[in-house]
């Protein structure tokens, strides 16, 4: 059994601890909100801030919502000497993965994701539940897909993107590193990377259609 740290005392840190998984056993999260150390998140104790990673045994999983934080959060754990390999890959047993489909490092997968054939998702990704990956996509490190998002084939997501809840991509469409799409959006053509889209068809906000 390997133990496992959580930094960051968020909702989704709680979700990892509901997650159905083998192997593991969270031991603690790390936060460096002063006013929750001593405090338990879904039962477990918040021991400190981020500060103490390099004196804690065992693995580590990053539960910030956002790309960015947790990019900023993986390159301050590299400078303590904390490197790739105490990062594991973290799925739901209720989730699928094709055989031929490749996960990264440090990511997150929540239960009732599909990855169908030849998916490659990068490192400290974060699906949330019900997502579905089709034939052929790529996701870039840190993207953030929230609950729902479907995914058509040959598409490519970037670095740090985040997919809002129940968002639909058409095949072979690319997201920007660093874009934002919306709510149930549904993006029909190339979002260039650090713009927000949103809406049926999806258009960058501020846009007059």
């Amino acid at each position: 059994m390997r133990d496992l740290v959580l930094i960051g005392a968020s909702g989704l840190a709680r979700e990892v601890m509901a997650m159905r998984r083998v192997g593991t056993r969270v031991i603690g999260v790390l936060d460096d909100d002063t006013a929750l150390h001593g405090h338990t998140i879904g039962g477990v104790e918040v021991f400190g801030g981020l500060e103490l990673a390099a004196g804690l045994p065992g693995e580590f999983a990053v539960c910030v919502g956002a790309g960015a934080g947790r990019r900023r959060i993986v390159q301050r754990l590299a400078s303590m000497g904390i490197g790739p390999e105490r990062f594991p890959t973290l799925v739901d047993e209720a989730a699928h993965l094709s055989d031929n489909s490749l996960v990264g490092v440090g990511s997150i997968i929540l239960a009732g994701c599909v990855l169908t054939a030849d998916v490659v998702v990068g490192r400290h990704v974060v699906l949330m539940p019900n997502c579905t990956l089709t034939h052929d996509d790529i996701v870039d490190d840190y993207a953030t897909f929230a609950a729902g998002v479907a995914v058509g084939g040959v598409a490519r997501i970037g670095e740090a993107a985040y997919l809002g809840m129940n968002a639909s991509v058409r095949q072979h469409v690319s997201i920007g590193a660093g874009a934002t799409i919306g709510m149930g959006a549904v993006v029909l053509s190339d979002v260039p990377g650090g713009q927000t889209w949103a809406g049926v068809p999806a258009r960058e906000l501020g846009v007059r259609l």
